[in-house]
């Protein structure tokens, strides 16, 4: 699987070796990994992705991404799709970045990035959510062009679909 390339990031699919350093939380020299990568949500995801790997094989496109800048190449959050498409062809995404990332519309550009991998790859729709209180996320969603298509006493729920 290709990198995805935007106008300021490199969506790298993550691999089984990247995943372990991950979980291990020890980089090699080219990893590059910005402060305060991998977050604990870069861990959990790195280990559901080995146990996917292990059980039924590496499932990209539909795995998780690790974002990198381009200009300095440094690892700064990730973002990726929770399972391959279901039978409706209908895929759930998440993404995080770094503290230091945060603010400078980075997540928005890699998940209009993975949305249009998605589009691409024959998939009729997308769903996220967050929490009431994480209007960041909210908002990248929005940027991204998903839409609120419901909520619960807990998260907001988000989702973008295409015609055939």
């Amino acid at each position: 699987m290709d990198n995805l390339v935007t106008e300021r990031l490199v969506l790298h699919p993550m691999s089984v070796d990247e995943a372990e350093r991950v979980v291990a939380g020890e980089p090699d020299p080219d990893d590059r990994w910005e402060q305060g990568y991998p977050t604990e949500g870069d861990v959990t995801v790195a280990r559901r992705f080995l146990e996917r790997c292990a059980s039924t094989g590496d499932p990209q496109p539909f795995g998780p991404y690790v974002i990198r800048r381009r200009s300095d190449h440094r690892a700064i959050g990730g973002i990726g799709f929770h399972l391959p498409p279901d039978e409706h062809r209908s895929v759930t995404i998440g993404y995080g970045l770094v503290p230091a990332a945060r603010g400078k519309g980075y997540a928005s550009e890699a998940l209009r990035a993975l949305l249009s991998l998605a589009r691409d790859q024959g998939v009729a729709s997308v769903k996220g959510d967050a929490d009431h209180e994480n209007t960041a996320s909210q908002r990248v969603m929005t940027a991204a062009g998903m839409r609120q298509i419901g909520e619960d006493e807990r998260v907001k729920y988000y989702a973008v679909s295409w015609r055939p």
